[in-house]
Parts: C-alpha cells; structure tokens; sequence
C-alpha cells in the first residue's frame, strides 16, 4: 500500500484489535443500553425473564416516568443526592488534600512516614472502607462514643439513618432552577469574555442568558411536573458516607498537590520574595495558580468517582435505605432485584450523560491545548 510505511502498517495491525473490542464491548453495549433504555422490557413482569421476551419500543416513556412519575420519586431524591455527594466530596478532598500537601512540602519531621499514612486510605476498596465506617458510625459506635472521652456524654446522632434534611427545594421548580443557574454561569462567561475582548462570545453568552431569564420570568414559574409538591434536600444521613469517601480519596488529592508543589521552581518562590511578597501572597498569586490544573484534573477524576458511587453506599447503608440511596444503586436493584430492565437502563444512561457533562468538556479542552502546542 503506497503512503503507508512498515512501522504504520505495524500500527495499524496492533491497534485494530483493540479498536474493535472497544467498539464492540463498550460502545456497542452503551448502545445496546440505551436501546433497551428506550423498551418496555420489564414492565411486564411475565415478559421480563421469558426466553423470547415481547419488547416494544416506548420512546423516552421511561426517561419521562423517572422525571415525572408518581412512583419514582426515590430516583429523584437520588439525583439531588448525587448532587450534594458531589459537591461536598470534591469539596472535602479538595481541602483536606490541599492542606496536607501544604504540610508535607514543608519537609516535617517523618516525612515519609506521614506520607505513607495519608495515602493509604486510597489502598483500600470502597467495600473495606464501607465497612469499617459503618461499624464506626453506628449508634454505639466509635464516633458517638469519643465524648465520653472528655467526660461530656455520648452523642446520639443518627449517621446513617437520620430522616432530617435542609435546603429542601419542590422538585416542580427545577427547570426554574436550572435555567436560572445556566443563566448565572452565561453570564459569568459573558464577563470573562468582554474582559478578553471576545466580541462575539460576549455577544452570544449575552443574549443566551437574557432569553433563560426572559423564559424563567415568564415561562417557568407555570411548569409543573408533577401534580403536587414534592421537596427534595440534602439527608444528615449522607453526612458520615460523605466523610468516609472523604477519608478514603484525600490522600489522592493529597499527592497531587504534593507532586505540583515540588515541581514548582525554588526561583520563582525567591523572586516573589523579593518582590516584596509575603508568604500568603505568594500562595495567592504564584502557587494557588500553577495549581490549577492540578486542581481541575483532580475535580474531573473526583466527579466521575463521586457520580458512579454505589459500593461504599451499599457497604455503609445497605441497598434499602432510601434516605442514602444514589442512582448507581437504584440502577441495581430496578435491574436484578425488580427485573424492570428498561427501567434501569435508562438509570444507567443517565449516569452515563452526567459522567459524559463533567469528562467531555474537560478532554475537549486538553485536546484543543495539544493542538495549540503542536
């Protein structure tokens, strides 16, 4: 073949056979998912394990009963769930991560030894952690315990099984949330490109977020999606599943912080100093910058963690406490304890589009920098 040399060929021949069973056993199968996403298998329980099931395609039917049914709103108090997971996890092991690496670049007595202690959380499986955390949060356990160590008695707070919840919203007003939300992130990215000199984005990122807060002015309020109001909020019981997956996955954020540290060169710490800077403003405007990258890599590999989580659910909270519950285990038992298939694929596709909005944008970014530097 003309154009093709020897090393090429070589290549192509290795690499076709990866290629295909990725093509085959993971996007065939994502597609094969969203198709039964978009069946009724299941639904009829006669039908659901027969050998030659009946199966009719509903469209987005079951997509519009997670959002919107009468019987789904456990999917739903998962979603929100997910949410402030999310956002408290990264938060979590963004913080902590970022404070001991601050700690360790300062070269402490035992160095090595303190290292080895905060990464290895991240050795364990989430089903060990699970289960070691969920002796110490039971209602006898380690954590209610600690202040009869100072004479003061033992807590009685309920971690994994409190029914209490705050920032409660009514799920019918989640397209006015939604909307106002994009709206406020359009407009951050309308400022940040006039400030850039971007013309056209600011013209665009403007007039998108006019027209959202036009629509959530006039439009939204008169959505309902469901019949009657239905509040959602963040459970107390999440709070002790957030600290164990906190425990566990800090360490790693830990050590990429330490490893940015370290590569940050002596010189440019000496020339802030003699710029005048004093420690706090040299880590607010040397090293907190070079740290970005770190950071958002850390927040893309946390978010895509903190989405799919469902063993140390699972280990900590067991598959029925609906107050823990996230989709990932939802997905499970719709799928293997229900047989409703349809039903759990369509949970699966979602995870998959949430874990596709926080990955996509960043591997677009990395590539179009590869781009610029080639």
């Amino acid at each position: 073949m003309k154009g093709l040399s020897k090393d090429r060929l070589w290549s192509i021949a290795v690499l076709t056979p990866s290629i295909i069973l990725i093509a085959v056993f993971v996007y065939g199968f994502i597609a094969r998912s969203v198709y039964v996403s978009m069946t009724d298998w299941g639904n009829d329980p006669a039908q659901a394990l027969a050998l030659n099931p009946i199966i009719r395609f509903t469209g987005f039917a079951n997509y519009q009963d997670l959002f919107t049914g009468f019987l789904q709103g456990r999917f739903r108090q998962e979603l929100v769930s997910t949410i402030f997971f999310t956002l408290f996890f990264i938060l979590g092991c963004l913080g902590l991560g970022l404070g001991l690496a601050l700690i360790l670049d300062r070269n402490p007595r035992g160095e090595g030894l303190w290292r080895t202690i905060f990464l290895f959380p991240m050795s364990l499986s989430f089903i060990v952690t699970g289960t070691i955390w969920r002796w110490m949060l039971q209602p006898q356990g380690g954590l209610n315990q600690a202040p009869t160590l100072f004479g003061a008695p033992p807590s009685t707070f309920a971690w994994l099984s409190s029914t209490d919840a705050i920032w409660k919203f009514d799920w019918n007003k989640l397209p006015l949330l939604t909307a106002s939300v994009v709206g406020l992130v359009l407009v951050v990215m309308a400022v940040r490109a006039a400030r850039s000199g971007d013309r056209t984005r600011t013209l665009v990122a403007g007039a998108c977020a006019a027209l959202l807060f036009l629509w959530a002015l006039l439009i939204g309020p008169n959505i309902k999606m469901l019949p009657a109001p239905e509040l959602h909020g963040f459970n107390f019981a999440l709070i002790g599943i957030i600290i164990a997956a906190v425990w566990q996955m800090s360490g790693y954020t830990m050590a990429l912080y330490l490893a940015g540290l370290r590569g940050i060169p002596e010189e440019l710490r000496e020339a802030a100093k003699v710029d005048g800077a004093n420690d706090i403003g040299m880590y607010q405007h040397v090293i907190f910058p070079l740290l970005a990258p770190i950071t958002l890599s850390a927040m893309i590999v946390l978010g895509h963690i903190s989405l799919k989580i469902f063993d140390l659910v699972y280990a900590m909270a067991g598959p029925d406490n609906i107050n823990t519950s996230v989709p990932a285990l939802n997905m499970y038992l719709t799928s293997f304890r229900q047989n409703q298939f349809a039903l759990g694929a369509a949970i699966g596709t979602i995870l998959l589009i949430l874990v596709a909005f926080v990955i996509v944008p960043y591997l677009s970014s990395q590539f179009r920098t590869e781009e610029g530097h080639a």
